[in-house]
């Protein structure tokens, strides 16, 4: 939501940016129906309104915001439902990767990583490998240590 677009959604309403809206007054800010917006919540999981007594919504900024991505993405980008929620669904991996090598980054004095043994010499004719250069070999024995350390962080995380 834009500066100019809270402005005027403050003014209509009367309430902060931050304030939590009912689903009339996001439906409206919207131009979409209430019904579509329940439908939208039964479609996207990522769209959590807090429910009060009476089963009265009320929708936090973000998923306002959230609202907003949905709406543009079907209505004005063209995208199906089954897209928008595969785009939804990239988000969320995009931000577990991330968090991950945030983790990874600044706690490592916490999870320290020894460096894994180099793996064990292979015959160069691995099914599947035949035709590939020695370099891209080598990155893809480099992909593999990365995951090894991944697991072994997790194998680490879980026993606790």
């Amino acid at each position: 939501m834009s500066a100019a677009d809270e402005a005027a959604a403050s003014r209509r309403t009367g309430k902060r940016a931050s304030a939590f809206r009912t689903i009339g007054e996001v439906a409206g800010d919207l131009d979409v129906p209430a019904h579509v917006l329940r439908f939208w919540e039964s479609k996207f999981p990522q769209l959590k309104p807090l429910k009060r007594a009476g089963g009265r919504r009320y929708y936090r900024p973000e998923d306002v915001q959230l609202l907003q991505r949905i709406r543009q993405c079907l209505y004005k980008d063209g995208y199906t439902i089954r897209g928008v929620q595969r785009l939804l669904n990239e988000g969320v991996a995009e931000q577990v990767a991330s968090a991950a090598v945030t983790l990874l980054s600044e706690d490592a004095t916490l999870f320290p990583l020894k460096p894994l043994p180099p793996p064990p010499a292979r015959p160069a004719t691995r099914p599947g490998l035949t035709g590939l250069s020695a370099e891209l070999r080598t990155a893809l024995d480099e992909i593999r240590n990365d995951l090894l350390a991944v697991k072994e962080l997790v194998e680490r995380l879980n026993r606790g």
